[in-house]
């Protein structure tokens, strides 16, 4: 074989190994998120989610103006803590027929105070969250649009 054959057989598998890399990334809720205000439409924190596909948790990394700082309407030990560094949703698992979707876990409303069973699922191009809170039946909840911030 000559030069030229094995530089582009080469550069194919290389090109191959770096989408393989890409779409795996890509699908991962793992990473920093933004999150939007329901109502006005303002960018209100970034969560980071972090862990394993068995055991996603997400913490507050950053709040902008005008969100809340203070957990005033939590109980228990979270009663007037910051926001700042709080843990706000906590053991999703990965769906084992959806790998773009977890779920099982629950997630916290510092604005209520009140816990839901979550379930996240990623967009295929890897840019948008759409988190689901809900009591019970999923049927009986809200979504919200995460963005993904790139390059953290």
């Amino acid at each position: 074989m000559n030069n030229k054959i094995k530089t582009a057989i080469s550069s194919l598998l290389f090109v191959f190994f770096q989408m393989i890399t890409f779409a795996s990334y890509a699908a991962s809720p793992m990473g920093y998120w933004k999150t939007i205000d329901d109502i006005s439409g303002n960018v209100k924190s970034i969560v980071k989610i972090y862990g394993s596909p068995s055991d996603l948790s997400g913490s507050v990394v950053k709040l902008f103006p005008g969100a809340m700082t203070i957990c005033s309407a939590c109980s228990g030990h979270l009663k007037d803590k910051p926001i700042l560094g709080m843990v706000v949703m906590y053991g999703l698992k990965e769906n084992p027929d959806n790998p773009n979707e977890w779920s099982g876990g629950t997630i916290m409303d510092p604005k209520t105070g009140q816990s839901y069973h979550c379930t996240i699922t990623v967009s295929d191009d890897g840019r948008k969250l759409d988190v689901r809170g809900y009591i019970g039946f999923s049927l009986f909840g809200r979504s919200q649009t995460w963005i993904r911030v790139p390059g953290k």
